[in-house]
């Protein structure tokens, strides 16, 4: 079937985004730093305009908007349980190559729960419209780039060797086809799945955007700074705008 190629090739994008890691070792780091600084933004901007612009109103036109409301919720609480759970533990040794540092296995397990949830929002989007696939592609690949080069370095500090820590955050990547494979087979066999997971989609994309990312974009005060911030969300929504206007 035409769509189940679509969703697995976009999956295999995302998974194989997990490789732009590496960039941490071949720019310097002012140049990464300003760049990872807009993608941060970009994403911001990406995040909230697929949520609103296009999956929720998808969402709603497709079903009960009461449903659509409460699984929204329930995907923003979820993430934020995820996020608690995955972040439960710390541990003050040393990290080098023979002890890799505790927060480098949590890294691993976060990232490919991430990435395996990132997996059944992108299949759950092909299935109802490949616009929308498209559209949530883009927006997963915005906020896993930056992402990704943050988990390397996360890896390379809890003393994993390089080749290892590449290695690692690729097979971290893969569970998004895992997740995509979950909601095909899933898709055949569990009657309006999708109606129940696009506003899960929709509330993680929005607690990603509002609880994790936007923070981290008020810790920069300067002016100069908040202005690029504002033009890197702009910039994201209209992206997610011209999308929407585009496949009209």
């Amino acid at each position: 079937m035409l769509i189940n190629i679509y969703i697995i090739l976009a999956s295999l994008l995302t998974s194989l985004l997990s490789l732009a890691g590496a960039l941490v070792l071949v720019i310097s780091q002012k140049k990464l730093a300003r760049t990872v600084a807009f993608l941060v933004s970009l994403s911001a901007g990406v995040l909230l305009g697929d949520a609103f612009i296009h999956i929720l109103p998808e969402a709603i036109g497709a079903g009960d908007a009461d449903y659509v409301w409460f699984f929204t919720i329930f995907g923003i609480l979820l993430f934020f349980i995820l996020e608690k759970i995955i972040h439960w533990r710390h541990c003050h040794l040393q990290p080098n190559h023979n002890h890799p540092h505790p927060v480098g296995v949590m890294n691993l397990v976060g990232d490919g729960l991430h990435n395996f949830i990132d997996g059944m929002v992108i299949a759950a989007s092909f299935l109802v419209d490949v616009r929308l696939g498209v559209a949530t592609t883009i927006a997963v690949i915005s906020h896993e780039i930056p992402q990704e080069l943050g988990d390397f370095a996360t890896l390379l500090y809890a003393g994993y060797k390089t080749r290892r820590a590449l290695w690692l955050n690729l097979l971290s990547g893969l569970a998004s086809i895992l997740g995509a494979l979950l909601i095909i087979f899933l898709g055949k066999n569990i009657e309006n799945l999708v109606d129940y997971v696009l506003p899960f989609a929709a509330g993680g994309f929005i607690y990603i955007a509002a609880s994790d990312i936007i923070p981290e974009l008020k810790k920069e005060s300067r002016l100069s700074d908040s202005a690029r911030q504002l033009l890197g969300i702009g910039l994201g929504i209209i992206i997610m705008v011209f999308l929407k206007s585009f496949f009209e």
